[in-house]
């Protein structure tokens, strides 16, 4: 019988991405506890993707920044994608082998697909003392920029 994961330790075994599964879980937790999309949807499949991504490059667990580095990060004037693109163009990153391929074809697939939403770009002109954002106003987004906001907020529930 093979080992459960082998995270490169030889061996020829199955080399199982726990640190990807791991964030995935905490991702899904997240969304699913705020509430604000349809779980299956694909604003939910952009959000948990976007959040699965901050979690496993930001470093999740007691020796990452938890909850508020993850707030920081996908806060709505943080440079979040070039953020990534950093990350998973560092050389030696600190994500295993198999959890980086996954992280990889993740952000691919999160630039290359977009969405249908109301116009995040007017939140930046809305500032704290409020104001509406027009929903109806809708425009074709890339994934990840929806999935940075439904992060963001569903995170502020938790």
């Amino acid at each position: 019988m093979l080992p459960e994961s082998t995270n490169g330790a030889g061996g020829g075994g199955l080399a199982v991405p726990m640190d990807w599964l791991c964030a995935e879980y905490v991702a899904d937790e997240v969304l699913r506890a705020g509430g604000l999309v349809a779980p299956g949807s694909l604003e939910f499949r952009a959000g948990l993707r976007t959040l699965a991504l901050t979690v496993l490059l930001d470093g999740p667990g007691p020796a990452g920044p938890g909850l508020d580095g993850w707030l920081r990060r996908t806060a709505h004037d943080h440079p979040w994608d070039a953020w990534v693109t950093a990350r998973l163009a560092e050389p030696g990153p600190a994500v295993p082998g198999p959890d980086l391929a996954l992280a990889r074809n993740t952000w691919r697939q999160l630039r290359g697909t977009e969405l249908r939403a109301a116009d995040l770009a007017g939140l930046a002109g809305l500032g704290p003392a409020g104001g509406t954002l027009d929903e109806e106003r809708q425009v074709w987004l890339p994934a990840w920029q929806l999935g940075v906001a439904l992060s963001h907020l569903a995170l502020h529930l938790c």
